[in-house]
């Protein structure tokens, strides 16, 4: 039997632990799930014969070594933070290893070591970064495949509520971390390129510069640029492109009434707040406005977002209970990040037997034979309850799918990488559309080109 190491045995290991399990017999795999909870390792193993629960503290060297050094592949499902010191000890001893998270700078000063020892270390193997990889790379190699060049690629993906649960004001609820939610766009300017122009957004306007797009059979979406797009003009070989535009999708609406947080300051994640232990829902709202002998807070609140009481914003905002005088948010020391995420968990929480789901939209404008044409490319992915989930699916699976065929030594060119190359990334498309993970593609009008190049 040849041992997998799975450390790490959160959301998505699951959805990864079965696929490998069903496919252990065949391929004569033995899963060693390890996790500093014992408890969710043996949850995860199922008693299953070519299952081993094992406790495993990273930061205790000798153990993590002692595991490393007996394993054939390394699967790290830790926070993305901790994968160095797993990926250290994988040079050390010579095994191959994937995870699902962005390419640190430390995993890419490893890539000389990993090429001299003919190790596999592919990383952003996920959903984003990962299935948007290899979709997106897929149809941008066939465009070139046929001599096309491609004008224009942008790229979408959110993790929202299925439709059957999406029973909110906010039409939103948390499906992964709350915390990336609570803190996305900060931290810099957003940045692209639109038809050879450079542009940016600040934070403070980013929730208010938002496009629409439709996916056939789930409605209208919204669109707002992720932080730096420009960065996958050389990983997708795309230097010459006019535009390039990265993106998280929402329902239409979310952004406007998110902004409200923002421009409020609640979602700073730089300081902390005195007394915060202390605070109810409402003094943590009181504490963002000004002070007033006679108006309450709710009148400070309409005031300073210049909303009225029957406005949709409004109502949003009470929908979260977040004027609540006998509520505590119950953190020391908290940011207002922090604090404004207890309070949106009370709200926004999937609840038992709710469903979420993973949107995808890519764009490509090309130029072929002279004629400019457009390909919009779709995926919907529905979860199937609590472990099952939509996202645990997409992270999951292509995580699975490539460790079994790096072990098989399908999947053989060495370095730190991520899935662009077409050895990669054609087998792996190919098994989760048999998994149900699909995209569909349809030729549209080229809307890319404007002639005031603007």
């Amino acid at each position: 039997m040849r041992d997998i190491l799975i450390i790490g045995a959160g959301k998505s290991t699951g959805v990864l632990v079965d696929y490998l399990l069903k496919k252990s017999n065949e391929h004569q795999l033995h899963l060693t799930i390890a996790d500093k909870n014992i408890e969710s390792a043996k949850g995860l193993s199922q008693s299953h014969s070519n299952a081993t629960a094992i406790e495993l503290d990273i930061f205790e060297p000798a153990q993590r070594k002692e595991h490393i050094q007996k394993a054939d592949i390394v699967i790290s499902m830790l926070p993305a933070r901790f994968h160095i010191e797993v990926a250290k000890d994988c040079v050390t001893f010579g095994k191959n290893m994937v995870t699902a998270s962005y390419v640190s700078p430390e995993m890419e000063s490893l890539d000389k070591e990993v090429k001299a020892k003919g190790l596999v270390f592919m990383n952003e193997i996920g959903v984003d970064p990962g299935v948007d990889h290899m979709s997106a790379m897929q149809i941008i190699d066939r465009i070139r495949n046929q001599g096309g060049k491609v004008l224009l690629f942008e790229s979408f993906t959110g993790g929202l509520v299925a439709p059957e649960d999406d029973n909110n004001l906010w039409n939103y609820k948390f499906t992964w971390n709350p915390r990336n939610v609570v803190t996305a766009g900060q931290g810099g300017a957003a940045k692209f390129i639109q038809e050879g122009k450079y542009k940016y957004i600040p934070y403070n306007r980013l929730f208010r510069r938002t496009e629409f797009l439709e996916v056939d059979g789930y409605g209208r979406f919204e669109a707002l640029a992720n932080r730096n797009s420009l960065k996958y003009r050389e990983v997708y070989g795309l230097e010459d492109v006019l535009t390039l535009y990265r993106g998280t999708m929402r329902r239409v609406g979310f952004s406007k009434a998110w902004n409200m947080f923002v421009q409020l300051g609640m979602t700073d994640d730089t300081y902390e707040l005195e007394g915060s232990e202390d605070m109810t829902y409402r003094d943590f709202v009181n504490s963002f406005l000004p002070y007033s002998p006679k108006d309450s807070v709710e009148l400070k609140m309409r005031h300073e977002l210049k909303i009225d009481q029957d406005d949709i914003m409004w109502l949003k905002l009470e929908e979260l209970d977040i004027f609540n005088k006998e509520k505590k948010v119950g953190l020391k020391n908290a940011t207002p990040a922090q604090m404004l995420q207890a309070i949106l968990e009370d709200s926004w929480t999937l609840q038992p037997g709710e469903k979420d789901m993973i949107v995808m939209y890519h764009k490509f404008g090309y130029e072929l034979n002279g004629d400019k044409k457009q390909i919009d490319s779709t995926m919907v992915c529905l979860g199937d309850g609590e472990l099952q989930t939509a996202m645990a699916k997409t992270v999951g699976l292509p995580v699975a799918i490539a460790a079994l065929k790096i072990l098989n030594g399908e999947i053989s060119e060495p370095g730190v990488q991520i899935p662009i190359n077409a050895s990669v990334y054609e087998p792996i498309l190919k098994e989760l559309e048999l998994n149900g993970i699909r995209f569909r593609e349809s030729e549209t009008e080229y809307l890319g080109y404007n002639k005031l190049n603007l």
